[in-house]
């Protein structure tokens, strides 16, 4: 068992060694301008639940800007969400297929995703979550809570929380796209804002297809996404919507012995939002969600014994009240939130007394159901006492299966002169199991009715500092976690089983510095940014011996390196090196031997020519055409190269006469 006094200690002098190489290598670079700094007037749901700046936080949240992505050699979120610290997005097949985002060493079910700040997870398995409507044009910024958030976020924030704010900027606006490349790769898009002084209207519409990077990996990918608001008084109203119809080969996705594996999914998603400003501020939302799925596990050719898809049906709603009032003791946030899951499926659930029909599959019967209520109440207190903030809250939350459980948390900052922040948290966090979890049976896996949620105690400690061109943090922590859930099996058995892994120890580091040049309006070269981080988890377990699925399988070194500068005649360039070192192991299908994961070094590019309206781009991902897996038995691309070129037109701002 690592001691948190053993691990800060010998950890401490390894994070100071590093952040002092990161501070000296960048501070050697020719940058001769100030940094960019991030437009945030508040982060009001990723972090805590009063409103709050972001320099005012006691918690690292990272923060992808419009800018930045622009920047970015990546064409899909879960691409994008890979430059981040401490999260790693393990893929199968082409990227933003099938994307399982882990932060912070935790599972694919462990992170909580939002849209907007609404929730969108799926009940059925954690495999869904990234099953969204949104294109990476229409993000506006991207806010990542790394470490637990339940006190704030509710259930399933477990590890860590990602909320994708899209099509919120109100920029008048028509963009339309077209691009192509290997393996059959096409895409179309066409976006654009209409918005007023009080009104905003965004809407967003897609649809990619390839013929596959090897036998059984072809997709097709359609998105709809809108988002309006209107402002009356001092309350803004939010409503958005979106659906998204895929279809996608999944070779040996769920095992390597059957890799003719097919399916097709169809998720949908409505919220209405009402913000009010003031003293006392309240907001109030109601939301709902429907995924639908189909799986085969042989898309042609079946075997006799084979008796038919897997279809699932999720339904997902809910509201939540939360009342913010500032006074002379800071910021008090009192709230509530409640919201249903359920499901019908043919594998998942109880049996049902009558079969009812699979919505548009002439084939399929749902012979199963089951459903869960969950409400949470949440109460935080925050204050400032001259160089020290706090913030403190509590959550209590009844399930219809599991009963009352509560969770609290406390951070606490201290400002360190005008550019640092020191600060120390530590929060309880608590994640429902899936219905996959509870219920899932096949050849190759038997699920658990008696699961229990799984909980967790962690500590953090670390440094932000921002000032001129230069930001950088660190930190390290630990996580005790018991009743962790796993897909594990025994040495001598087939079959893997959803199992409550009675203790779980994480514990980590990171560290990382970024600097920023000019904003690009210069001639010639320039240098827009670099950034180098570098992340460190350990995993130990006290469970027998059995071996994970997924648990156990983290990065356990993650060095990422990003370069974007500016060359003359209207070319921007951008280079990222990703150096991963996974844990764990995989059973080689063909050799049936137990093999460890090899490192990899990653490297992409991507090269933007911009001309009045016209932005065409070119860039190659996976440039060294390297073998590797994010997930044993199922091979990710080699090198893919991809162009494109997008027209937008954008109306001007109008300059205000002084």
């Amino acid at each position: 068992m690592v001691t948190f006094t053993g691990f800060f200690i010998f950890h401490t002098m390894r994070a100071h060694l590093l952040i002092g190489f990161i501070i000296v290598l960048l501070g050697y670079l020719p940058v001769k301008a100030q940094v960019d700094t991030i437009e945030l007037k508040e982060l009001t749901i990723i972090a805590q639940k009063s409103p709050g700046l972001y320099s005012g936080l006691n918690r690292i949240v990272n923060v992808i800007s419009k800018k930045q992505i622009n920047y970015f050699p990546v064409q899909s979120i879960s691409e994008l969400l890979e430059n981040t610290m401490n999260v790693d997005v393990r893929q199968r097949g082409a990227p933003g297929i099938q994307s399982d985002i882990n932060i912070m060493g935790g599972s694919f079910d462990q992170s909580l995703i939002l849209i907007n700040g609404i929730r969108v997870n799926d009940p059925q398995t954690g495999h869904h979550n990234f099953n969204i409507p949104i294109d990476i044009e229409s993000i506006d910024r991207i806010e990542i809570l790394a470490g637990p958030g339940s006190r704030v976020l509710g259930a399933n924030a477990f590890t860590g929380a990602v909320n994708l704010v899209a099509g919120t900027t109100g920029e008048n606006h028509l963009k339309v796209s077209l691009s192509g490349g290997q393996y059959g790769f096409f895409r179309t898009l066409i976006s654009g804002s209409l918005s007023t002084k009080y009104l905003r209207n965004y809407i967003s519409v897609s649809r990619s297809s390839s013929t596959g990077y090897t036998d059984n990996t072809d997709y097709l990918l359609s998105n709809f996404f809108y988002y309006g608001s209107v402002k009356i008084n001092k309350n803004r109203f939010g409503f958005q919507a979106g659906y998204q119809d895929k279809s996608f080969g999944a070779n040996s996705f769920y095992t390597p012995k059957y890799p003719n594996q097919f399916e097709h999914t169809k998720s949908s998603l409505m919220s209405l939002v009402m913000d009010s400003e003031g003293r006392i501020r309240m907001k109030t939302s109601v939301y709902w969600r429907r995924h639908q799925d189909r799986f085969e596990l042989f898309r042609s050719d079946p075997e006799p014994w084979y008796k038919g898809h897997n279809y699932h049906l999720t339904h997902v709603y809910g509201g939540n009240v939360n009342v913010s009032i500032t006074s002379r003791l800071g910021k008090t946030s009192l709230g509530l939130e409640f919201h249903n899951e359920e499901i019908r499926s043919n594998v998942l659930g109880l049996p049902m007394n009558d079969t009812l029909p699979v919505p548009g599959e002439p084939e399929g019967y749902f012979t199963r159901n089951d459903g869960r209520l969950n409400t949470s109440v949440f109460a935080e207190q925050t204050a400032s006492f001259g160089r020290f903030s706090i913030s403190a809250g509590l959550m209590a939350n009844w399930n219809s299966k599991y009963d009352w459980k509560s969770y609290g948390g406390l951070d606490l900052s201290y400002l360190i002169g005008s550019s640092g922040k020191f600060y120390f948290s530590v929060n309880q966090s608590f994640r429902l199991p899936t219905f996959t979890d509870l219920y899932y049976e096949g050849p190759t896996n038997i699920g658990n009715q008696d699961l229990l949620p799984e909980e967790a105690l962690s500590f953090e400690t670390g440094y932000k500092f921002l000032r001129g061109r230069f930001e950088g943090n660190g930190r390290m922590f630990i996580r005790n976690g018991k009743n962790i859930i796993d897909w594990a099996r025994i040495a001598d058995s087939l079959k893997w089983e959803s199992l409550n892994i009675t203790e779980l120890q994480t514990y980590g580091m990171e560290v990382s510095g970024k600097i920023s040049g000019s904003a690009g309006n210069q001639r010639g070269f320039h240098l827009n940014f670099v950034q180098l981080s570098y992340s460190y988890l350990n995993t130990s377990k006290q469970s027998g011996d059995y071996i994970s699925r997924y648990v156990l399988d983290y990065l356990r070194h993650k060095i990422d390196l990003i370069l974007n500068h500016s060359l003359p005649a209207s070319f921007n360039v951008s280079w990222k090196m990703s150096y991963q070192e996974r844990a764990g192991t995989y059973v080689d299908f063909n050799s049936g031997t137990e093999v460890t994961y090899s490192p990899v070094l990653l490297a992409d590019l991507r090269i933007n020519w911009h001309y009045k309206r016209l932005t065409a781009f070119c860039e190659a991902l996976n440039i060294f055409n390297i073998e590797y897996f994010d997930h044993g038995n199922v091979p990710m691309p080699g090198r893919w190269i991809k162009t494109g070129i997008s027209f937008i037109w954008q109306q001007k701002k109008k300059q205000v006469k002084k």
